[in-house]
């Protein structure tokens, strides 16, 4: 967090990346800190801009740095507006992609979009979710098609004359894909429209944003002084670092932890989060004082990964969590707690230990359970397994056992 923002409260500046227009002026229309506390003054709370395109079905912990941020906006009394993209979707976001994206259905974003809001805590109540669900006046999902499908020629048009190429291309997206030669679709350069003017429909006084959305939430300010409304502000949160310790939390690169992975593996991975990330994931991810941690770099590491895990699945089931980690640590089996389960039933017998730790999933392919096997990772029960061809014969063979990769994954087999 950069000094510049100390005048803010904590909850604020916490993990603050950017804030623009960002000055200590009288003018609430430059001044964040005006803005809020004007907010108080008149009782008209801010309404909170978070847009999420479901072009995926799983939140994972960089995920939620926005949406913890969206729900302290929230408990200080302002009111959420959680953007669901279902229209905004079907282009894509181009930031941050070196190719055109994999146009949707609507069904496809639908399905999605439900799956998201069931991990942020549809239908929870708000002790046990990521957002504020329940209490009145605090949160409001709209879905851009709303407006969105309802725009005319001429209004693409109006909103296309905001804009210039030369502006679209100092995108650093679109630039360097311009300048390597691949090709940019013309669609593409109506995502940052579109997503701006939601901004104009919803009357945003501010929003929330990636360190790499800066080009589309600055989009917003400029159609909302087009539309003749005061223009948002723009509040960007850092992008977290995954597993790795070096690229971006992704999916697509398989160093995530996801909000929704049973507490065991949650905890087991962030207990191996490289020592340089470990107060950044706290910062970020946590609410804990920084300046009362441990002075032993491994006892702030396992601090850590309990206050994360019991953030997501509670302070019982961290604990648990931890325990059955240093169990496994050991080699200790019997006393093992709430280890995840998974049915056997999928597998067909007799069955090869590459392909019975392919089929659990434990494995993304065969290929990968043999080099694990012949790498020395992968263990039942807490034995190693070095022969990727050893053959169970049966279910129960197997049924009760523990089969575990490397530190971080593992399931007990049931029928």
């Amino acid at each position: 967090m950069s000094d510049k923002f100390k005048e803010l409260p904590n909850w604020i500046s916490r993990g603050l990346d950017d804030l623009f227009p960002y000055n200590v002026s009288e003018d609430p229309s430059q001044s964040f800190l005006k803005r809020l506390q004007l907010s108080y003054t008149e009782k008209t709370p801010l309404r909170v801009k978070l847009g999420i395109d479901p072009t995926g079905t799983d939140i994972h912990i960089g995920h939620s740095i926005l949406f913890r941020k969206l729900r302290a906006f929230q408990d200080a009394g302002h009111t959420a507006v959680l953007i669901i993209g279902d229209f905004t979707a079907r282009i894509g976001d181009p930031t941050g992609k070196s190719k055109t994206r994999i146009q949707l259905t609507k069904n496809e974003v639908e399905s999605n979009a439900l799956n998201y809001l069931e991990q942020l805590g549809l239908g929870k109540s708000p002790e046990d979710s990521l957002l504020d669900f329940a209490t009145p006046g605090r949160l409001e999902i709209r879905r851009n098609s709303e407006w969105l499908e309802k725009l005319n020629l001429s209004n693409v048009i109006e909103l296309l004359s905001n804009s210039t190429v030369g502006q679209m291309l100092a995108k650093e997206d679109f630039g360097n894909r311009y300048k390597a030669g691949t090709p940019i679709s013309i669609h593409e350069f109506l995502y940052p429209l579109l997503q701006g003017y939601d901004s104009v429909e919803i009357k945003s006084d501010l929003e929330l944003g990636g360190t790499d959305q800066k080009f589309n939430v600055a989009m917003g300010r400029d159609l909302q002084r087009f539309f003749g409304q005061k223009p948002q502000f723009g509040m960007l949160l850092p992008i977290l670092v995954g597993l790795d310790g070096t690229q971006k939390m992704s999916k697509s690169l398989n160093n995530t932890v996801g909000i929704s992975e049973d507490s065991l593996s949650m905890y087991s991975k962030l207990e191996k989060v490289p020592d340089d990330l470990v107060i950044n994931y706290l910062t970020l991810l946590t609410d804990e004082n920084l300046e009362e941690l441990s002075s032993d770099p491994r006892e702030i590491q396992k601090f850590m990964a309990l206050k994360i895990t019991s953030n997501f699945k509670g302070i019982e089931a961290a604990k648990k969590a931890k325990f059955n980690s240093e169990q496994l640590v050991l080699g200790i089996k019997d006393s093992l707690e709430e280890i995840p389960e998974a049915s056997i039933s999928k597998v067909n017998f007799p069955a090869k230990a590459f392909y019975l730790f392919s089929k659990m999933e434990l494995c993304q392919s065969s290929s990968e359970a043999r080099r694990q096997i012949l790498g020395g990772g992968v263990r039942i029960n807490g034995e190693k397994i070095e022969d990727p061809n050893i053959q169970f014969d049966s279910p129960d063979d197997l049924i009760g056992k523990i089969l575990q990769v490397g530190k971080k994954k593992f399931l007990r087999i049931k029928k």
